[in-house]
């Protein structure tokens, strides 16, 4: 195996990088440049596939690849992929039409006026309340906080450590989140196949046979997860408000808010060059995001990590083909096995 002048296997390199993904209800999304594969576990213990093509913005127009801008637009686009694929996931399970049978009156109602319309309506309405929830939460609640710290103490507290007060208690604040969130049982099952996809990505990317035996030895955590990411930006974000000289409540926070794309920017290029190199420098910056994911990744089950490994296989046509034939057959053992796991634990 030819190697490059870092001393790593060339094939190693080429696969860094290359494919990323996300959790979604009982399966895995995977993205290899502009090939999109959703891979969930129906109930029968069969997998379904769903592949579609994503141009990004980036590729069509250069100027949307410059760095910092480059990270604002993949920010962006990466929110509407992750709302339509949960949609397409829950279409693909059949969790739609569950909920239609069991929708109020007024529900239907909206149903038969607004037809194919109301499910892009009201993801829509999720992202907006989704976007004001986190400016409230990290935001306007830190900087409030601090602010009635300083008048507490009776005097200002000077910018650095205001700053830093703010980050500890955006810190504080997303780490309470995820670990309530994690108690549920719906969201630890998710997080599992979080896990999933980051071993079968860890797996690939070692250059080893995609099987869920190898899969399973390899590391659930990984440098350009989101998790890391949104770490990234919380601790930037202490570092960009030491200049924030303001000291209006409203005015402060709008200022933040619009210094957020920076933050985005900054973030991507710093992730993106993490998950290519491995030196001193890149671990010990992406360590409290690899903490996080102890909160956002648990260890999955071989049904788990197959259900990512053919994700990750439809993303990739060049290397792994099209053909879809040992996926979409149910497989006897993991229907028993899935059988057993839900009797024993109704959750």
């Amino acid at each position: 195996m030819s190697k490059n002048n870092d001393g790593a296997p060339d094939i190693i390199k080429s696969r860094l990088g290359k494919v990323g993904g996300q959790a979604v209800l009982e399966g895995v999304m995977m993205k290899s440049v502009e090939d999109v594969c959703l891979a969930v576990r129906k109930d029968d213990g069969s997998i379904e596939k769903k592949k579609s093509k994503f141009i990004s913005l980036r590729k069509k127009y250069k100027i949307f690849n410059l760095p910092l801008i480059r990270g604002v637009v993949n920010f962006i686009e990466m929110l509407s992929l992750s709302m339509g694929t949960l949609t397409d996931s829950a279409e693909m399970l059949g969790l739609e039409e569950e909920e239609e049978e069991n929708c109020s009156k007024f529900e239907k109602w909206l149903s038969d006026k607004l037809g194919d319309k109301i499910m892009p309506i009201i993801m829509a309405i999720s992202s907006v309340l989704g976007v004001l929830l986190s400016v409230g939460l990290f935001i306007l609640i830190p900087t409030a906080v601090t602010k009635g710290l300083s008048f507490l103490s009776g005097g200002e507290l000077n910018w650095a450590l205001r700053s830093a007060v703010e980050g500890v208690l955006k810190i504080a604040i997303f780490v309470a989140y995820i670990a309530l969130v994690s108690l549920m049982p719906d969201i630890k099952r998710t997080f599992e196949y979080h896990g999933a996809e980051h071993k079968s990505v860890a797996c690939y990317e070692k250059g080893l046979d995609l099987t869920p035996e190898n899969a399973a030895c390899c590391t659930r955590f990984h440098p350009r997860c989101g998790t890391s990411f949104i770490f990234v930006m919380l601790l930037l974000s202490i570092l960009i408000g030491m200049f924030i000289r303001i000291d209006a409540l409203w005015l402060r926070s709008l200022v933040k808010l619009l210094l957020l794309p920076l933050s985005v920017g900054i973030g991507f290029e710093f992730i993106m060059y993490a998950g290519r190199h491995d030196n001193t420098v890149t671990r010990a910056l992406s360590a409290p995001g690899l903490w996080m994911q102890r909160l956002t990744t648990k260890e999955p089950d071989e049904s788990q990590l197959e259900i990512a490994i053919a994700a990750l296989k439809g993303a990739i046509p060049s290397e792994f083909g099209d053909s879809d034939e040992s996926d979409n057959s149910p497989d006897e053992e993991l229907i028993e096995t899935d059988k057993e796991k839900y009797e024993n634990d109704p959750e």
